[in-house]
């Protein structure tokens, strides 16, 4: 998969800099050539000795280094790799790449390299939320640099969130769509799938049918056509699909949090079924039958994912996608839904009971944007998924605006 290819393996500072060690094999498995460069931030978590012994050859530690100058130079050690991998990324790496500093050996190859970047970032998780990080990382997608996870998880640091350095399986994943460029490599894509669950008490939630089929296939269709997936699922009934970024989610408000966590992005599909309400006070027991009738629940409207997307001042995706799930009138009230939430494209299906369509294998929709409605015939909904895969990405290729 990888045979041939030469890796530039940047390793910064933090307590995930022990995963380069296993990257590092996993990449030599895959038949590519490794060579490593070290931070004296992740000096403090690896040593050289490690690094050195794993990658089969040198590593490189300082910027003026005059051996090393002699015989290739920093500028020609930027330039002589097949891509350079920054794992872990830090936010002091990533501030430095996005502002163009270059006072230490790692941000000088960065900032003299032509050679494509991709980044895996890991930090603490108030640090990957700070509206800093949040610039820099937009700056970086800006400027072309690809980017794979964060993971969501528990940290060292005892807290919990976006921030864990993916795993270095997913890492070399990520490079290998590189090296197989689709025509959406280099884009990031966050896809929304499944129902949400809403509490009453513990046992009991408020839900839809939906099975997640159709948002996973749509996001293992843009994975195949080389996308960087955030898939942003709730508890679906089929499994996710292998090779995405999966971030797991139960309620609407959670999976508000979870795109908002996961943006910038180049293009964003909402196939989720949330529910559009939640019970205000969610009881902590479970309510029991009262002689007194039945029990008074109380509503409140959940977050409009889709419309606060849409209509993002800074940051939004280039291209917005959203699903229309109705029962009549489908082309109508799609279209002001469109208008509504402010998206680029409505894919309207019918979902009455009789289509079979919610929990089935197959779906018939129409795509609705500036341009009209686009009637697909009834089919797999791996094929409708293929199919909106493939619109996708010709309309990021093609000049904007998209419709």
């Amino acid at each position: 998969m990888l045979s041939g290819k030469h890796i530039l393996l940047i390793i910064g500072g933090g307590i995930a800099a022990y995963k380069s060690l296993e990257l590092i094999r996993r990449l030599q498995d895959k038949g590519a050539r490794v060579t490593p460069v070290l931070t004296r931030a992740g000096e403090e978590f690896v040593t050289p000795l490690s690094v050195s012994a794993l990658a089969g050859t040198a590593v490189h530690r300082d910027l003026f280094d005059l051996t090393a100058e002699a015989e290739m130079g920093h500028i020609q050690l930027s330039r002589s790799a097949d891509l350079l991998v920054v794992a872990p990324a830090t936010a002091d790496l990533m501030a430095k790449m996005a502002q163009g500093h270059a006072n230490d050996l790692a941000s000088t190859l960065l900032l003299a390299t032509d050679t494509p970047i991709l980044l895996a970032p890991a930090m603490n998780v108030r640090m990957w939320q700070h509206p800093a990080t949040r610039r820099n990382l937009a700056q970086l997608m800006g400027d072309g640099v690809q980017v794979v996870g964060p993971d969501e998880g528990g940290m060292a640091c005892g807290e919990f969130g976006p921030g864990r350095l993916a795993e270095p399986d997913e890492i070399v994943r990520a490079i290998a769509a590189y090296f197989d460029a689709g025509p959406l490599a280099g884009k990031r894509i966050v896809v929304t799938s499944g129902p949400t669950h809403e509490p009453i008490d513990p046992v009991r939630y408020i839900a839809n049918r939906s099975s997640g089929a159709q948002g996973t296939a749509v996001a293992r269709a843009l994975r195949a056509l080389g996308a960087e997936v955030v898939f942003v699922t709730g508890p679906a009934t089929v499994p996710p699909p292998e090779g995405v970024e999966v971030v797991p989610v139960e309620t609407a408000r959670e999976m508000a949090a979870a795109v908002d966590a996961a943006l910038p992005a180049d293009a964003a599909v909402f196939a989720a079924a949330v529910a559009d309400w939640r019970v205000t006070s969610a009881g902590d027991r479970k309510l029991k039958k009262s002689k007194d009738g039945l029990p008074t629940l109380d509503f409140a409207e959940n977050p409009d994912i889709l419309k606060g997307v849409a209509q993002r001042q800074t940051g939004r995706p280039a291209l917005v996608v959203g699903f229309a799930a109705e029962t009549n009138d489908v082309i109508e009230h799609a279209t002001a839904k469109r208008l509504r939430k402010g998206c680029d494209w409505i894919v309207a299906n019918d979902v009455s009971p009789a289509t079979g369509i919610m929990g089935g294998q197959e779906n018939s929709v129409t795509v609705i944007s500036d341009s009209g409605a686009e009637a697909w015939p009834r089919m797999a909904k791996e094929a409708v998924a293929e199919k909106l895969a493939r619109k996708i990405a010709d309309a990021l290729a093609a000049p904007k605006p998209v419709t």
